[in-house]
C-alpha cells in the first residue's frame, strides 16, 4: 500500500519571458491552494493526501497541469473553482473530473 492515497503534483515550471510554462498560469499560487484546500477537508497527511509542486512535467503546451497518482490521472485547470472540482470529485468521491482532464499522450 502506499504511504499516500493519492499524490498530486502541479507543474510550477518557470522558464523565460515569452515562453509558454504552467507558472504563468499561476500553478504556484494554485498549488498553495489546493494545498491548504485540502488541509481544511482533513486530507492532508499518511494515508491520504500530499499535495506537491513539481519542475517542468513535459506538458507545457496543455498547461497548467497536475498529475494525481497513483490513478496517473492529468488535468488542466484555470482557477481556483476547478481546483475544487478536481479536489471535491477526484480526491474525496473517486470521481474522474473528465472535462478537466488530459489526453494520456499515446501515440498509436
Amino acid at each position: 500500500m502506499s504511504y499516500f492515497k493519492h499524490h498530486v503534483f502541479f507543474c510550477c515550471n518557470q522558464r523565460a519571458a515569452g515562453d509558454d510554462c504552467c507558472n504563468n498560469f499561476k500553478a504556484s499560487e494554485l498549488q498553495t491552494y489546493a494545498k491548504e484546500r485540502s488541509a481544511q477537508l482533513g486530507l492532508k497527511g499518511k494515508g491520504s493526501v500530499r499535495i506537491n509542486k513539481a519542475g517542468c512535467l513535459g506538458r507545457c503546451d496543455d498547461g497548467p497541469v497536475m498529475v494525481v497518482y497513483p490513478d496517473n490521472v492529468w488535468y488542466t485547470y484555470i482557477d481556483k473553482d476547478d481546483v475544487d472540482e478536481i479536489i471535491d470529485q477526484h480526491l474525496v468521491h473517486g470521481r474522474i473530473v473528465e472535462r478537466l482532464r488530459l489526453p494520456d499522450g499515446d501515440k498509436a
